[in-house]
């Protein structure tokens, strides 16, 4: 989806133009991957854009950056603040918002330790992910041949650039065979997630998504989800999904920042019943939640002004 771009973007303690937020070409985590980074939204609220869970996206590029031993030289506090200015800068109602840490330029070679560490807060303009329909007609998914990564190659808990070149081969293979999207398989063959969301199947009156353990990303879309439907009632349950799971779910949904919250009618071409009452409940009840139209989540949005 192409960028729009905006004003100013955030980078090491102060704005820059959007044409002057360059980097060197022998920056280190060009070269090598290691880097950290969030996808954030902000909604358009009566008050002006509102951040859904900025200090817990926030929170989670620090727990990703522990994961790789790399310190971020600003707070949380900092680096929540300098996000809200950068909203702000944009003029926009909303936008997506895209903080990164990475290794800067002055040391190459694998060894991270002497290199110094760089942030920066990007923000622009950005649609449903999966498509404007993906509530009412679905999205088709197919099974990767790619596995998704073990945690002792690559740790899926961190959010880390290098970690995406497994979901961007698998989805570059989905889309290319005529599939919205990817579902990845761990090394035993059961559901870990999809590229960029995580999963929830409805089989009766239960809704099942993978555990964390199966090398799904803790997201914060999927922890929204599961309040969410807890708020109405619905009984929530972490556990393992095969791919015969998918096959035969009565309704099947995905979540994450990106793609909020999408509904799937098929699974390599075994139709799913789309879109099902509730997922269309949760993701109806999701688009409140995230402009702060629901007294018991409205703390989760946090004003740009």
């Amino acid at each position: 989806m192409p960028i729009t771009p905006t004003p100013k973007i955030w980078m090491n303690g102060e704005l820059v133009d959007w044409d002057q937020a360059n980097v060197h070409i022998l920056t280190h985590t060009l070269h090598y991957g290691m880097g950290v980074f969030e996808g954030i939204r902000a909604y358009e609220t009566a008050n002006g854009p509102g951040i859904f869970r900025l200090t817990e996206h926030i929170e989670r590029l620090f727990r990703s950056a522990a994961i790789l031993m790399m310190d971020i030289p600003y707070t949380v506090e900092e680096l929540i603040q300098a996000t809200k200015e950068t909203v702000a800068s944009t003029g926009l109602p909303g936008c997506y918002i895209r903080p990164i840490a990475y290794y800067g330029y002055g040391e190459m070679g694998l060894n991270t330790l002497p290199c110094s560490v760089d942030v920066a807060i990007a923000c622009w303009p950005w649609g449903a992910y999966l498509g404007e329909d993906a509530v009412t007609k679905g999205v088709r998914m197919k099974i990767s041949s790619w596995t998704r990564h073990d945690h002792n190659t690559m740790p899926p808990a961190s959010k880390t650039t290098g970690n995406y070149v497994n979901s961007s081969l698998a989805k570059v293979e989905a889309l290319k065979a005529g599939y919205d999207e990817a579902i990845m398989l761990n090394k035993a063959g059961l559901v870990a997630e999809c590229t960029g969301e995580n999963i929830f199947v409805v089989r009766g009156d239960r809704i099942i998504t993978p555990p964390l353990s199966a090398g799904a990303l803790e997201g914060i879309t999927q922890d929204t989800v599961i309040a969410i439907a807890k708020s109405m009632g619905h009984e929530i349950i972490t556990g393992e999904l095969t791919r015969s799971d998918l096959y035969i779910a009565d309704e099947m949904f995905v979540c994450g920042t990106a793609a909020e919250v999408s509904t799937v009618n098929s699974v390599d071409d075994r139709p799913i019943p789309c879109p099902g009452p509730i997922s269309q409940a949760i993701a109806a009840e999701y688009a409140r939640v995230v402009r702060g139209e629901v007294a018991e989540f409205s703390d989760w949005v946090e004003l740009a002004k």
